[in-house]
């Protein structure tokens, strides 16, 4: 295991000629899989505020078998099982004869979610009700989490706040550590054509949940004035959820200094030349507990790390990550 040593290795991922611009590596799997459908299995999971999340499974015969591990997905900022990694890395888990399922964030799921607040990069408590309950329905069946982005800064929360855990091991694509750096970096050059595209969705939900909220102390007028994440995040997100302002979110919830704090086995993929962020989000060693391998990339893009030729592309962290949760597995069944 990597003993929390932050270094570049391009034995991690190297991007082939045709792929090493960072925006490719990030826009290419979302072409590559637009027209990919599989066969799910949906399921709500009541919460205990009155509110719910939507869980999306996929099988296989293998999973059937009670002591099959189960994979849970944590998808980034207004992501879905519709998202491109998350389609991936259920037919990765699907071929390795594991149960996988992706809990969808509040609002997430295409359905509207009861309550005014939605999610956030800090918020653990769905994804705590969410693994205790896998853990309760399946006793026998090793628990592994995987987060991407948003959902991977939030799994560094959950998983340095909850070291009590019945996760066996966890991995993190791509997280914004640094949710002030990362809301700057968005900001600036082509990042800002993301966070316009992913800005625009919200914005566009919110305003849905404001035409359904009766006495909503925000209008849509007002919503459709913000410009970047900040605005979003000082007017909305912070005061949803009970922050002082977005600054204040970001100061909380930002994953970096959490590292040190994690328990279980932690699989932590960054690529150096990630749009969405800049090197203050690479942890330093003195950052990372023993129990964190860290890899660090020069390539990959954001969630992207593809690979092969574009006729036959190859996803590499839809083998590099099973084969870390098998190798995670063999480890503690010794």
């Amino acid at each position: 295991m990597n003993k929390g040593r932050a270094i570049i290795n391009p034995n991690q991922f190297t991007a082939p000629w045709w792929a090493r611009n960072k925006h490719i590596q990030t826009l290419l799997p979302t072409f590559l899989r637009r027209n990919k459908r599989l066969k799910l299995a949906w399921q709500k999971l009541d919460l205990a505020d009155g509110d719910f999340v939507d869980l999306a499974w996929i099988e296989s015969v293998e999973a059937r078998s009670s002591n099959q591990p189960i994979v849970v997905v944590f998808h980034g900022l207004e992501g879905s099982v519709e998202s491109p990694y998350a389609k991936g890395i259920l037919q990765a888990c699907q071929q390795q004869g594991w149960r996988a399922v992706v809990m969808h964030f509040r609002g997430c799921s295409g359905k509207p979610n009861n309550l005014w607040r939605g999610y956030h990069s800090g918020e653990i408590k769905d994804a705590t009700s969410c693994i205790n309950y896998l853990h309760q329905q399946y006793p026998e069946a090793p628990l592994l989490a995987l987060g991407y982005s948003l959902g991977g800064n939030m799994l560094v929360n959950y998983l340095a706040k909850t070291p009590s855990s019945p996760l066996a091991a966890a991995a993190v694509v791509s997280p914004p550590l640094n949710l002030g750096a990362c809301s700057e970096r968005l900001q600036r050059g082509f990042s800002k054509v993301y966070q316009h595209h992913l800005l625009s969705r919200m914005k566009r939900n919110l305003c849905k949940k404001i035409e359904r909220t009766q006495q909503a102390p925000l209008n849509t007028q007002q919503v459709q004035t913000w410009r970047n994440f900040v605005q979003f995040d000082e007017h909305y997100t912070a005061k949803a959820h009970g922050f002082k302002g977005a600054a204040d979110y970001y100061h909380r919830c930002s994953g970096l200094p959490l590292l040190k704090e994690i328990t279980q086995p932690t699989l932590l993929i960054h690529a150096a030349d990630d749009p969405f962020m800049d090197q203050r989000v690479i942890p330093k060693a003195d950052q990372l507990s023993q129990a964190v391998e860290y890899r660090l990339s020069n390539t990959g893009g954001h969630v992207g790390f593809v690979g092969g030729s574009l006729l036959r592309p190859q996803f590499w962290l839809e083998s590099t990550i099973p084969a870390w949760f098998k190798q995670q597995l063999e480890q503690t069944s010794k």
